[in-house]
């Protein structure tokens, strides 16, 4: 047996078609709590595996976005995850898109429900020294690997091990195939599953492929999302030609970077950032950057400002690389702070744009690339 959740449409069926430098994007959308031009910008990806870019504008990763506008977005989806799922409740975010947006999805059902047998891990694309429970392919991706670490405490193993619902948490789903590969390689741990729960921003799987997903499950199957419609997109020559500059580095593990465990090897609450000692903000424009799949506590961080009284935006330092144009006005390139070899990314920060930037990292400041400091000026925030 399966479920579909009934919501009926907020917006009247939509068509529109974009010119991107990679080719033609064509979308019908067919239900909407949000506007489509709330929630997304469209760009070109430099990479030949897809040359297009859903760029949310509710994410906090390639759009600065207000910290009150995130949470909003992740009560909106909590809502639709039905309170009375069996528990314990796993929750997984998929790197690194949707690491926030996942811890932020569990924090708001379980404050919403009252509950307390939640659990939230996020997959990585970084080598630790610690027990895999699970590695799989997002087939689409740049950067297809991920990697799902066995939680650290005996409590949270326990709470992962007997799971009976799963919500695994992206920012958008177009084929439902990384869905389908993550519950496949997570179905021998969790013998006792009994819900499966896929919860996005943008659902753009056409409805032969929805089926498909839910064919696919070993349970019954529960797809939420913001947004749901479907895509065609014809790729220009040169969509095609390039090759996407290299996403994957030495692969060397990362534990000795990591002060603290932020939801790779499972939290129950997320640890907070420090309010730095900033004098007065309110008023001020200040943007807080997270890097790379540190992105969680510098959104909470952003929360703190904006109760302070700040103007408070949020983003975060990517290894998706993408062509200027459309929903990318401005791009800086730096290295990675993991000591991984690889080229990361700022798309639409601008110094002249905040009267300050705090640029927040989970692995030692001397490993943060000049280059990024002295382009934003910015003040650096030690997790």
């Amino acid at each position: 047996m399966t479920s579909q959740p009934h919501t009926p449409p907020t917006t009247p069926p939509l068509e529109r078609s974009i010119a991107l430098e990679a080719g033609l994007l064509r979308l019908q959308v067919s239900r909407a709590d949000l506007p489509l031009d709330a929630l997304c910008g469209f760009a070109s990806r430099r990479n030949r595996k897809r040359g297009f870019l859903f760029v949310s504008k509710v994410l906090g990763r390639h759009i600065p976005v207000r910290p009150g506008v995130m949470a909003q977005g992740h009560a909106a989806l909590a809502r639709q995850i039905p309170a009375d799922l069996p528990g314990p409740v796993l929750f997984v975010g998929l790197a690194e898109t949707a690491v926030a947006l996942g811890h932020g999805v569990r924090d708001q059902f379980a404050a919403q429900t009252g509950r307390a047998d939640t659990l939230f891990l996020h997959t990585s694309r970084y080598r630790l020294n610690r027990p895999v429970l699970i590695e799989f392919l997002e087939e689409h991706s740049h950067a297809p690997s991920h990697i799902l670490y066995q939680p650290s405490e005996p409590e949270l193993r326990h709470s992962l091990e007997t799971a009976r619902s799963l919500v695994l948490v992206d920012d958008e789903a177009s084929t439902g195939k990384t869905f389908i590969n993550l519950t496949r390689a997570l179905t021998p741990t969790l013998r006792g599953l009994e819900r499966v729960v896929t919860a996005v921003i943008t659902d753009w799987r056409a409805p032969h492929l929805r089926a498909a997903f839910r064919d696919a499950m070993p349970v019954d199957a529960l797809s939420v999302a913001l947004l749901e419609g479907e895509y065609q997109f014809e790729p220009a020559a040169l969509a095609v030609s390039e090759e996407a500059p290299a996403a994957i580095g030495t692969n060397a593990p990362v534990d000795a970077l990591l002060a603290r465990n932020y939801g790779r090897l499972g939290v129950t609450n997320c640890p907070v950032l420090a309010l730095p000692d900033l004098g007065q903000v309110a008023g001020q424009r200040i943007l807080v950057l997270g890097s790379s799949e540190f992105v969680y506590p510098p959104f909470l961080l952003a929360q703190a400002l904006e109760r302070e009284g700040a103007t408070a935006f949020c983003q975060a330092t990517t290894r998706s690389p993408v062509r200027l144009g459309g929903a990318i006005s401005c791009a800086l390139e730096f290295e990675d702070n993991y000591a991984d070899g690889i080229v990361n990314y700022l798309y639409n920060a601008r110094q002249q744009d905040y009267d300050r930037i705090l640029l927040c990292t989970e692995t030692p400041a001397d490993l943060l690339d000049p280059r990024l400091i002295t382009a934003l000026g910015a003040q650096i925030v030690q997790g």
